[in-house]
């Protein structure tokens, strides 16, 4: 279920809210809030106090903000999973309260479902910036800045942001979290930033106390602050592996003098560690750095005493190799919770996302990829589903997949354990006999039209694994899907391994499938039907189990598709190889079947002149073995 929070006013009863697309019922029967796993979008305006709950599934394609006067408390093991772009960020305004609630073994987790940047978490508060009251930020023209050095924003707790730092413009970015005259009544304890294209946590102005930080692998700075920041900075621990940052730490602007306590930024790849401009400095006790080119740098000759480090004067040409004593498995809470980031892909995706090869994703539902949007997967990418009906990919008709395997670093969807799910399913617009926009047996799919040519995207060195979930006593789901797909879609080195129902099934369309592996699926290893009239080039099939249908089978009016190269083993000396129903047919050159008790079956005693191979009609009675295919070829899917 998919729930838009496009105007949330309040929850109640555990999980029950108010919401634009569905309300709770207040009459005699209890209030039903969504499901565990259900998924809730978050974007708008909360103007009363919201609590989320942790065994739902959030996503944040948008801008949600926080009002004066109300609070958002986000519970421990919430997983938000956000969109990329400007766009996209959470804003806690002056005046507002946000309680993030995570725990060392439960934190809460924001970060996008593929590659990209997004905005991060922004809070606006009363205390003082030089920048005065009622100061306008660069984003979004948040209003901050007062005189209330205590002033509260709330609690952040076990915090966990991945891949913030989404571009503004040529001279701004946003952070992982921006702090604009936040004040000292804020507790921001044990927060973790991975990966952004920007800084870490900044501060413009303001008193606000940080305990407990990590940042790894910030594009820019891992710390930086302005407009006087005066607070302290307790426990942090910053890391460089990527030549594309800034500093450990940048500050600019009048002297706040903040205070760092206990500071390690360790670098492999040289930079500097601390940049002061103007007149800024710091007091900083327990400082140690590793790695760097550069210690400290006064970038505009500010004084060298603003900077206080263990007692003295900062000076330029020491390393500054201890005495800190805060260490990486402080942070093992963060650290292995980014190490087992399991990427949730669920819901709709309708802007344009790319999956990150490096991270582990799971898919526990319906992924679908909207009319207008593109998904790229990349090589080497590892999807692990779950298993049932209602787990499979979709793209819809005018949506766009890119599937970029290679040979050596295929993309592999498969379930962890036993059980079968839905595969991949694909919806274009080109022709079908069963007319414009048809629906789908699965899902109320939308597919046909009358563009031969439609494009929906490439998918190459893909291995389906565990497919052919039940959807009823008629119907099944397959390995890859195909509703109307049209031949400049790009599908090749394809393998289907081990499904409870068809390999590959073509309703309609003109797709045309190049290289295609198929073992051990239990109903058709290829099907057709409404009149695919594309072409099949270089396939091997394999059965080592009796429980399977047959090589091919087709249905329908005959669309003479054209099958190039086909070799087809059944090890278990049963089964049959090629199966015809109604009027169906095909034009065979290089059909190679071995092991089959039935060669051709004209299950409706449609003509056998339908059934055209290497250049004759069809004989049932003949041994073919004229493909060159071998199942060598496909050693990619089976290494």
């Amino acid at each position: 279920m998919k729930t838009t929070m496009k105007s949330l006013t309040y929850f109640f009863a555990l999980a029950c809210f108010t919401l634009v697309a569905s309300s709770c019922i207040s009459d005699d029967d209890a209030p039903v809030g969504p499901e565990p796993g259900s998924e809730l979008e978050l974007e708008g305006s909360i103007s009363s106090d919201v609590t989320l709950d942790s065994s739902l599934e959030y996503t944040l394609n948008g801008r949600l903000t926080v009002e004066a006067g109300a609070s958002l408390t986000i519970p421990a093991g919430t997983n938000i999973a956000t969109g990329t772009g400007t766009d996209v960020f959470i804003i806690v305004q002056k005046g507002a309260t946000i309680d993030i609630a995570g725990t060392p073994s439960n934190p809460v987790i924001m970060s996008p479902v593929g590659a990209g940047s997004w905005g991060g978490l922004v809070i606006a508060g009363n205390a003082e910036t030089t920048e005065g009251i009622d100061a306008v930020a660069e984003v979004g023209g948040i209003l901050y800045g007062g005189t209330k050095a205590e002033d509260n924003s709330g609690s952040v707790e076990y915090l966990i942001l991945r891949q913030t730092g989404a571009q503004i413009n040529a001279d701004s970015q946003f952070n992982g979290l921006t702090l604009y005259a936040v004040g000292s009544g804020t507790t921001l304890n044990n927060i973790a930033i991975f990966n952004g294209q920007d800084d870490g946590v900044e501060f413009f102005g303001g008193s606000a106390n940080l305990t407990n930080f990590y940042a790894e692998n910030l594009q820019d700075d891992a710390v930086d602050w302005t407009e006087g920041w005066n607070g302290v900075l307790t426990n942090a621990y910053v890391l460089h592996t990527d030549e594309n940052f800034s500093t450990a730490v940048e500050a600019d602007g009048l002297n706040g003098n903040p205070t760092l306590t206990n500071f390690t930024a360790i670098s492999t790849v040289g930079g500097t560690a601390l940049q002061f401009k103007v007149e800024s400095g710091a007091t900083i006790t327990g400082l140690s750095l590793s790695g760097y080119g550069t210690s400290v740098d006064m970038r505009d000759n500010g004084a060298l005493s603003n900077v206080q480090i263990e007692g003295e004067s900062a000076d330029l040409n020491l390393p500054y190799t201890g005495p800190a004593t805060v260490n990486v498995s402080d942070f093992d809470w963060a650290t292995e919770a980014n190490s087992n980031v399991n990427n949730v892909l669920s819901g709709e995706i309708t802007g344009t996302v790319t999956l990150d090869s490096s991270i582990s994703y799971s898919l526990p539902g319906v992924l679908s990829v909207e009319s207008g949007a593109t998904l790229t997967i990349p090589a080497g990418t590892t999807i692990t589903t779950g298993t049932g009906t209602d787990v499979y990919m979709v793209v819809q008709k005018g949506g766009t997949i890119n599937i970029n395997g290679t040979e050596t670093s295929p993309v592999v969807m498969a379930p962890s354990g036993e059980g079968a799910w839905g595969g991949l399913v694909i919806a274009g617009k080109a022709e079908t006999t069963e007319g414009i926009d048809a629906i789908a047996e699965i899902g109320g799919i939308v597919y046909g039209g009358i563009d031969v040519e439609d494009n929906s995207g490439t998918i190459t060195y893909l291995i389906l694994r565990q497919t052919g979930s039940q959807i009823n006593a008629e119907s099944q789901f397959n390995g890859l899907t195909l509703y109307a797909v049209g031949r400049m879609t790009t599908l090749e080195n394809i393998a289907v391994i081990g499904g409870q129902d068809d390999g590959v099934e073509f309703f309609g369309g003109s797709a045309n499938l190049t290289n295609f592996y198929a073992v051990d699926t239990e109903d058709d290893a290829v099907d057709w039907t409404e009149g695919w009239n594309g072409v099949l080039t270089n396939t091997f099939v394999k059965h080592t189990k009796e429980n399977f249908s047959t090589a091919i089978e087709a249905d329908g009016l005959n669309g003479n598709p054209t099958i190039v190269n086909f070799a087809a083993v059944s090890e278990t000396n049963t089964g049959t190889a090629l199966q015809f129903k109604a009027n169906s047919g095909a034009t065979i050159t290089g059909l190679s079947l071995t092991g089959y008790q039935t060669i051709i079956d004209m299950r409706d005693d449609g003509p056998l002149e339908n059934v055209v191979i290497d250049d004759a009609t069809g004989d049932p009675s003949v041994t073919y073995d004229t493909a060159t295919v071998v199942e060598s070829d496909f050693s990619w899917a089976t290494n």
